[in-house]
């Protein structure tokens, strides 16, 4: 049963290296989601054009010394946000804290991300699948942090003609993959508006990461 209730799921394993650690930043989350509110007033979200000249759907922004972009010179980290000119804001010690706690409670010691990823969702917004490759070292996690609405997550293979596994992530859920799932494809199927009880009308999802 893919669709777990939050009580049930304080560890869920998605595949060998990848692991649902259910509600583990509920606790923190309203201090995320000022901390988010800061950064975004130094670096705005956009909305990026991906190949084929289509925009993504969700809003993006960053913080620590890389961001990622994507424009006519393709999918990269930089480390000056090109919207603004200027470097992008700190990494909050709450961030780095909580990627350290989230990394070491899934298996993976001594994670000190580069680069923090912020993503809004508004209702009706998601993400094909896709794989996390840009960055320049593979061996480090990915820890991802959900917030506001609900979203089913896709958790695939090492292929993209995987099976695809759907896991719904509430306000508070942290998802980290590395090792053996660090390349597998994954996705959210479009966001839903719905009644969560954080007064937030869109999803956000915070994900850290280490990029050289």
């Amino acid at each position: 049963m893919d669709d777990l209730f939050p009580e049930t799921r304080e560890r869920l394993s998605l595949s060998s290296g990848a692991v649902l650690l259910g509600g583990f930043a509920r606790a923190e989350a309203q201090a995320l989601l000022h901390a988010v509110e800061i950064i975004t007033q130094q670096a705005p979200f956009r909305h990026y054009r991906v190949a084929g000249g289509g925009r993504m759907a969700a809003a993006m922004t960053a913080c620590g010394d890389y961001g990622w972009v994507s424009d006519g010179q393709g999918y990269r980290y930089v480390r000056t946000d090109p919207l603004t000119g200027r470097p992008w804001p700190a990494l909050p010690s709450l961030f780095l804290a909580l990627a350290g706690r989230a990394a070491r409670a899934a298996g993976y010691e001594g994670f000190v991300p580069q680069c923090g990823l912020i993503n809004r969702y508004a209702p009706g917004a998601g993400m094909g699948l896709h794989q996390d490759r840009d960055e320049r070292i593979m061996e480090a996690p990915v820890v991802s942090v959900s917030l506001g609405l609900s979203a089913f997550f896709q958790w695939g293979g090492a292929q993209r003609q995987d099976t695809c596994r759907k896991v719904l992530l509430h306000h508070g859920d942290v998802v980290v993959w590395g090792g053996p799932s660090r390349s597998h494809f994954h996705g959210v199927l479009p966001v839903r508006s719905a009644q969560t009880g954080t007064g937030l009308e869109c999803r956000y999802n915070l994900t850290f990461r280490v990029v050289d």
